[in-house]
């Protein structure tokens, strides 16, 4: 298993023209909050709807309208934040983030930069290389999202979109623990799967549901080092950022090539404007959006309409009593109690609905300590196989759990082999029906009558005796013996009993 204790980060070297560079990242999720309605109205968040269909009167910034904060959003961001392993803030507040966009009907964002709801956290990102990061979590914040301008409906008109106005975000903000592209494609995904795992987001990077503000510099090697004892974040070198990434390989392209070209610009001389850029996945590169702003830009205040936060211990505490049991918990049981390797562990912890699916199997399967690895075997091997190939997701998978850990249960008793047992997958996954009456109907129960086998090696022997004489010299050949009698039984002979007496009657 792997060491949960933090190590310091392997950072990305890149050679340059002239010296050897580092990558520091650090990231800003934004999680759209899975809740039927919006953070500061009832008006729902339903996508896909009509252009305008969801719109409250306080999302459209009409004069007079109050914002009454709901109550689920927070206990999601309270949830999620108790799923970091982070500090509950009992007392929090919101604030204006003032600018004009026309999508921002209200001319300003209602957010939390003083006093978030959820404070020092952390998570742990595993890596390929087997080995795993702990990025620390500065703060979880919540705040509403802005609507939708649309530019290619028509060249010379702009259109807007107020239906995700008011749309409750949380803002997972990490320390800049990051040190390269990968890490931070893994620690994405990390997130993700926690909040699948707790049901705070439903991480649907497609519909913008899922994205992240990428912070990328780069220093020289031992300035990393230097910021860790000083907290001084100029060894870091001046940042920018990258703009509402919604996939996990264009953020591993988007950082590899902001790096490139900040250390193209430092080694000719120049230095690196602080600035927020955008990705252009055709071209492959990042451009210029604005300069980047500082908080006193936005000229932050306390939002008049809106009292401080204040919930209860006791109702924090009911929050945490009723957190599922996470991905990393999970996995740690997988290995212990069914004997599953890392990566097995790993790929079935990947989601949720496959880890409940397993557990099904493994209940259909049988309590005995095989089981489990058993189950593994199929599930990731012939199943997730099959379900990719076809684009099926496990929640669609016309393999039910019981029907495959009937099959499994079916080679534990020693009825079906596993060559049968490909056979009765591929009937049941195509047909459907009981595994069992399968086995009984078409006759593809293992033969385990020993004198039926003797038999059939009796006459293969008799019918082949060159081939005797051959593996009396090199008894590897009996290999082939062993194959006829298959063949003749049409695979329902029980191999184990096949190889005994074979060497037995060759006198091997």
């Amino acid at each position: 298993m792997l060491d949960l204790t933090y190590q310091t980060p392997k950072p990305k070297v890149i050679a340059g023209a002239k010296h050897d560079w580092e990558l520091v990242i650090g990231m800003e999720v934004h999680a759209q909050v899975s809740s039927k309605s919006k953070l500061f109205s009832g008006a729902s968040t339903l996508f896909g709807s009509e252009p305008n269909s969801n719109v409250a009167f306080v999302d459209a910034g009409m004069p007079g309208m109050l914002p009454v904060i709901n109550e689920f959003c927070v206990a999601q961001a309270v949830r999620t934040g108790l799923g970091l392993k982070a500090q509950i803030n009992l007392t929090s507040a919101f604030d204006r983030k003032n600018y004009f966009y026309p999508d921002l009907p209200q001319g300003y964002q209602i957010s939390q930069l003083y006093h978030p709801i959820v404070g020092e956290g952390e998570v742990l990102v595993e890596l390929g290389d087997g080995t795993a990061r702990l990025v620390r979590i500065e703060r979880i914040h919540l705040e509403q999202d802005a609507g939708k301008s649309i530019h290619d409906m028509d060249p010379a008109l702009s259109f807007v979109d107020l239906n995700r106005t008011g749309v409750a975000l949380m803002e997972i903000v990490s320390r800049p623990d990051i040190r390269g592209p990968e890490e931070a494609a893994a620690y994405v995904a990390k997130l993700r799967q926690i909040m699948l795992y707790l049901g705070t987001c439903d991480g649907n990077m497609q519909n913008g549901n899922l994205r992240a503000d990428v912070n990328v510099s780069v220093c020289r090697p031992g300035q990393y080092e230097k910021y860790q004892e000083t907290q001084d974040f100029s060894h870091l070198g001046t940042r920018c950022e990258i703009k509402n990434m919604n996939s996990m390989r264009f953020i591993q392209h988007a950082i590899d090539h902001e790096a490139r070209r900040q250390i193209a610009i430092l080694e000719a001389g120049g230095s690196i404007l602080q600035e927020t850029r955008l990705y252009d996945p055709d071209k492959g590169e990042t451009r210029s959006m604005r300069s980047k702003e500082e908080a006193h830009d936005y000229r932050y205040f306390p939002d008049p309409d809106l009292l401080p936060l204040e919930i209860e211990q006791a109702w924090v505490d009911d929050i945490k009593d009723a957190l599922p049991e996470l991905p990393d918990a999970k996995k740690a049981r997988f290995i212990g109690d069914y004997g599953l390797s890392d990566y097995d562990a790993s790929v079935l912890t990947a989601d949720l609905d496959a880890a409940h699916y397993f557990e099904a199997v493994v209940a259909e399967a049988g309590p005995e300590t095989d089981s489990g690895k058993l189950a593994a075997n199929w599930v990731i091997n012939e199943l997730f196989g099959r379900l990719k190939k076809e684009e099926h997701a496990i929640t669609a998978s016309p393999v039910t759990p019981a029907q495959l850990g009937g099959i499994i249960g079916l080679i534990k008793s020693g009825d079906i082999s596993g060559k049968i047992a490909k056979d009765l997958f591929e009937i049941v996954y195509t047909e459907g029906g009981d595994p069992a009456q399968i086995v009984e109907a078409r006759g593809m129960k293992q033969v385990t009558d020993t004198g039926a086998i003797e038999a059939a090696v009796d006459a293969i022997i008799a019918e082949n005796p060159a081939q005797v004489e051959k593996a009396r010299a090199n008894p590897k050949l009996a290999g082939w013996f062993v194959g006829q009698v298959m063949k003749a039984t049409e695979g329902r002979a029980n191999p184990a009993a096949v190889n005994e007496i074979v060497t037995a009657k060759l006198g091997l």
